[in-house]
């Protein structure tokens, strides 16, 4: 029996034949640009080059099945046709899987979030549609972070509307019910252009038109304007809350804040997504404006490292064990003062193994994650007393380089019990 070292990406075992893609059931072994179009069944999936921060690989954390990365040299020693254990959460691709035995995912607790220490944070849950509003729900989320709006769309590819949005919105509350729902306007970007929206390519590519600065297209603004409105009669209903995606300045979010409001027939709360670092540069004085704050953290590496998230050549630079990152982070905490706590998080870099101990120690407590994810997190937090979190997180901005932290967070996990295969479930 042997075993690899792949990356870990989501949490979860599986045991199954090790096959490529339309060769029947079992543990896929694909390409990044298989991606689309991917459908069952399948117990699990080793990704082959990926682009872990892209929207297509972020997606498949709702699909509730353990993935792995491998890089090419790897793929090519997989042992195809034969039957092997897979564990997400570290990484391990086992053959031949024997008798290895797969451990149950960690239950669902109807206590809150707490550190080892009792100290407690906020585990909310990133959705696309009603059915993952459920799933989080039933995972213990104490909200829904964020709802990718520009997922939802009318089955006849046809341009949704006030009527279409109110629907949908009503739904994804009502399967969330009773936990307050955040709605990310319409997000826009290279990698996820709806097919009502006409025209040629976006311009600019990963750090181009998107976001906010298409609210004064047409097209855009159209859908936008329909987004509110349906918030806002949904919200007689249900709690409600807006995101604004994809700021550059406070004066930005100020302007845009106030053309939602013009639409809404009652004042909801309005909150800004930081995405990128001069935004973030700015969050004392944005936070004395805006009723809440996300951080979007796939975006903001994004612009950080100068690299596109959705190219898996660039991978090697959005590095989530980079000092120069948290280092950023520790600014961004520093600037929020003692609101730091109610900043949310959201991206993959929470999820990652290893990384929330660093966030916690940095002032971070509030993160919207995917449902599948988040009875792991839940784990995870309870083994991490705060003293040794915030010891950690200053370890980190402190290395030299991304091999140190990814040493220092190996020991931490050791020691902190974090391995789930020595974890008393």
């Amino acid at each position: 029996m042997s075993a690899m070292q792949l990356t870990p990406y989501a949490p979860g075992q599986a045991r199954g034949t090790l096959r490529r893609p339309r060769s029947g059931p079992g543990i896929l072994v694909l390409e990044h640009g298989e991606l689309d179009g991917l459908s069952g069944p399948f117990t699990g999936l080793v990704m082959v080059s990926a682009a872990p921060f892209s929207h297509a690989m972020i997606r498949l954390l709702d699909l509730g099945v353990p993935v792995v990365m491998a890089d090419r040299a790897q793929a090519d020693r997989l042992p195809l046709g034969e039957q092997v254990w897979l564990d997400g959460e570290r990484g391990l691709l086992v053959h031949p899987a024997g008798d290895m035995a797969l451990a149950s995912p960690p239950a669902w607790t109807a206590v809150p979030a707490r550190t080892g220490d009792g100290e407690r944070i906020e585990l909310r849950c990133t959705v696309g549609d009603a059915s993952a509003a459920g799933r989080a729900r039933a995972a213990g989320a104490t909200a829904i972070g964020l709802v990718r709006t520009e997922y939802l769309l009318p089955a006849d590819d046809a341009v949704p509307d006030e009527a279409y949005y109110q629907q949908a919105f009503a739904d994804i509350c009502q399967a969330a019910n009773p936990l307050p729902v955040t709605l990310r306007l319409l997000d826009i970007a290279a990698d996820k252009r709806p097919s009502w929206l006409s025209g040629a390519a976006l311009p600019g590519g990963a750090l181009g038109m998107q976001g906010a600065r298409l609210f004064n297209e047409i097209e855009v603004q159209r859908i936008v304007q329909a987004q509110v409105r349906a918030a806002g009669r949904v919200a007689r209903q249900h709690q409600l809350r807006l995101l604004i995606p994809y700021l550059t300045s406070v004066e930005e979010f100020l302007r845009w804040r106030e053309v939602v409001l013009a639409d809404l027939p009652d004042r909801l709360p309005i909150g800004a997504m930081v995405e990128t670092p001069a935004l973030a540069m700015m969050l004392d004085r944005l936070m004395d404006e805006a009723d809440f704050v996300a951080l979007g953290l796939n975006d903001l590496m994004q612009c950080l490292f100068a690299a596109d998230r959705d190219q898996p050549a660039l991978g090697p630079w959005l590095d989530p064990h980079a000092p120069a990152l948290y280092r950023f982070l520790d600014g961004v905490a520093e600037a929020a003062g003692a609101q730091v706590g109610e900043i949310q998080l959201c991206g993959l870099l929470p999820q990652l193994p290893g990384i929330l101990p660093v966030l916690l120690g940095l002032g971070f407590r509030t993160f919207s994650v995917t449902a599948h994810v988040l009875p792991y997190l839940h784990r995870r937090a309870a083994r991490v007393p705060m003293a040794e979190a915030r010891a950690l997180a200053q370890q980190v901005c402190c290395a030299t380089d991304s091999d140190a932290v990814r040493a220092m967070l190996t020991s931490f996990m050791e020691q902190s019990r974090l391995d789930p295969l020595i974890a008393e479930d």
